[in-house]
């Protein structure tokens, strides 16, 4: 497991949230950032390094 952090970002691309995940690779950071940051916009680091930046508003929703 590899520690990653989720930023929350708000409408003028400021940090306005914070979280630490555990993940095993990129790819399930970027799920969890999915669940957590439904609806808004995101970044995930691991230390220094931008994994993604996810803009979750233009996402369809999913049904099931």
């Amino acid at each position: 497991m590899t520690g990653y952090r989720l930023y929350g970002l708000d409408g003028v691309h400021k940090v306005a949230s914070g979280e630490w995940i555990d993940a095993d690779s990129d790819e399930a950071a970027i799920e969890a950032a999915n669940e957590v940051f439904r609806g808004s916009e995101c970044e995930i680091w691991q230390g220094t390094r931008l994994v993604a930046r996810l803009d979750l508003r233009r996402q369809p929703s999913r049904s099931g």
